[in-house]
């Protein structure tokens, strides 16, 4: 009943909050980079997390220090969504969101597993610098995927099934309840972001508070459950899961770099970006991404459970890594790509 009531609490909230947002003009305007045509609520975030967080003080037995990064990263997006906030400063609290993740949370990543294939990777004294850049960096990575109507909460959504579904299988159960109140949110919030056959425009946006929490929640999560006493996953398992914003915003930095641009101005270099190029309509471009970001998630999870070694799949990653980023280098070869897979589709 929990998981359900999160679920209609955020599916009728949302309508209110959109109503409230429209008459107090707190909208996401069109612009050229933008693929919408209508002014949307950015407050989807704010929805999702709020009520999160009101169900983790009630039900929950989230750590301190993890909620408090929680409620710094939604209410920073808030108002980086209203009024833009420096971008050093924004940065800066991302850092000390990760700190209070890291150092208050325990989220620290102190082995890679074998991952290449020369034994365990530990990180010794580097465990708590690269834990905090990665927590940093995902955020980031998931905020930049949040381009089309419902692919980040989609992939978000994705994310936590998987780990669910290894909590279920290693029926291990000190994170489920939360993880399942957030996929309760996320669904309530996806009713209305994410186009189907009853939806033919997001009603409201993920906003940045949306976007950097769930990067910031699937860093805390993807730590937890593989690092120390509640390690049930491997490392590689989890890269795999998480795969695909990392691909791309790494592919988009080097990019932006190379052509001599800002590497964090916005632009339409994204992967998705590529897609609508191509001549895929928003829906068919987030379903399409969706499906590649699952086939991921089932090679590094399932992988491991039919006994492929952590290296194969290490060196699988990086390579698929590498191929990501050729590809966005070479934007117009994978353009016509698509465009080559869309007629076969439309002739199909």
């Amino acid at each position: 009943m929990v998981i359900i009531s999160a679920f209609i609490v955020v599916l009728g909230f949302i309508p209110l909050i959109c109503k409230l947002a429209d008459r107090a003009g707190f909208v996401d305007k069109p612009d050229g980079r933008k693929q919408h045509d209508k002014a949307v609520p950015p407050l989807g975030g704010a929805v999702i997390f709020t009520t999160f967080l009101t169900y983790m003080m009630i039900f929950g037995s989230m750590p301190w220090a993890v909620f408090a990064a929680l409620a710094l990263i939604l209410v920073l997006g808030i108002v980086d969504d209203a009024w833009e906030v420096n971008a050093t400063l924004k940065f800066l609290l991302h850092f000390l969101a990760a700190f209070m993740l890291v150092i208050g949370g325990g989220a620290q990543i102190h082995s890679l597993g074998n991952l290449l294939g020369f034994g365990d990777i530990h990180l010794w004294w580097l465990a708590i610098p690269f834990s905090v850049a990665c927590v940093v960096y995902i955020q980031n990575a998931v905020n930049m995927m949040d381009g089309v109507d419902g692919l980040a909460g989609g992939y978000s959504f994705l994310v936590f099934a998987w780990l669910m579904l290894a909590e279920i299988m290693a029926f291990d159960h000190i994170l489920n309840q939360q993880i399942l109140i957030l996929m309760a949110c996320l669904g309530g919030f996806l009713v209305y972001n994410m186009r189907s056959p009853f939806l033919k425009n997001a009603k409201i946006f993920l906003g940045d508070a949306g976007s950097m929490a769930l990067g910031l929640m699937i860093a805390w999560y993807a730590i937890t459950l593989t690092q120390g006493q509640f390690a049930i996953m491997k490392p590689v398992s989890v890269a795999w899961i998480i795969a695909l914003p990392i691909f791309d915003s790494f592919a988009l930095l080097v990019t932006r770099i190379r052509a001599g641009h800002p590497p964090f101005k916005p632009d339409r270099r994204h992967f998705h970006h590529h897609f609508a190029n191509a001549g895929f309509t928003p829906g068919q471009t987030t379903a399409l991404i969706l499906s590649y970001s699952a086939l991921l998630g089932a090679i590094g999870f399932f992988g491991i459970k039919i006994g492929v070694p952590e290296y194969i799949l290490g060196w699988g990653w990086v390579a698929l890594w590498m191929g990501h980023t050729v590809l966005t280098l070479k934007s117009e070869k994978f353009i016509q790509l698509l465009v080559a897979v869309r007629a076969r589709i439309q002739r199909q």
